[in-house]
């Protein structure tokens, strides 16, 4: 075999690595739309976003929840395993998947099908509109809520925070209807698919307990 022949083959072989690179760290994704914010809305959206530095810190009223939450942590390890196959990224991503999720009042299965719609768990996944990160987030929020470095949004933390506060925002202006705060997420508001695909993803993440305490019956009333 010639050594031009050899060349030309490695050139082809490493372009289709690179093509298949750019194939797996682009998501398919739509994106927010950027809507002017009243300044009340966008200084109490810089305040949850800069409020906390990272690590986040789990704290618990009691033992019980902490317990509970070492099993909830145990059972979604385990079912991200072929998304993360290193033990101590994946512990760390649901640490702060739960703290960021609770923090917003969202459903930690809830954010967990978020992700996985929009980047399939890959961090540094970027959609064709330029969304970034785990929860897709444009750039355009680091300038209107944030401190203006785009880049940060490819930092765990970082872009887990703002994927919930915006997801939670965006269901506080849509007044609890999630269907359409998804909808507004991903910049296609009011049509069925993406909704559809995160509420069913969702269901992969979905836990119970199985040592919580089955709520006490009520007393039957007194005649």
């Amino acid at each position: 075999m010639s050594l031009s022949l050899v060349r030309r083959r490695a050139l082809a072989g490493l372009v289709a690595g690179v093509l298949a690179l750019a194939c797996v760290t682009r998501a398919r994704a739509g994106a927010q739309i950027e809507e002017p914010l009243a300044d009340s809305v966008r200084t109490a959206l810089s305040a949850a976003i800069s409020a906390g530095a990272p690590p986040p810190e789990l704290r618990f009223d009691n033992i019980q929840e902490r317990l509970a939450y070492l099993r909830w942590l145990g059972a979604m390890s385990e079912r991200l395993k072929k998304n993360k196959t290193e033990g101590h990224e994946r512990i760390e991503f649901l640490q702060t998947i739960w703290y960021e999720s609770k923090r917003a009042g969202l459903e930690p299965a809830l954010v967990l099908g978020l992700v996985q719609v929009e980047s399939g768990f890959r961090k540094y996944a970027i959609s064709s509109a330029g969304a970034r990160g785990y929860t897709q987030v444009m750039p355009f929020w680091a300038r209107q809520i944030g401190d203006g470095d785009a880049a940060r949004l490819f930092v765990m933390q970082v872009n887990l925070r703002f994927g919930c506060v915006i997801l939670r925002h965006y269901l506080d202006v849509e007044k609890g209807d999630m269907f359409m705060a998804l909808g507004r997420y991903n910049g296609s508001r009011g049509q069925a698919p993406y909704p559809t695909m995160v509420l069913g993803a969702r269901k992969r993440w979905e836990w119970t307990d199985p040592q919580a305490r089955p709520a006490a019956a009520s007393a039957p009333a007194s005649r």
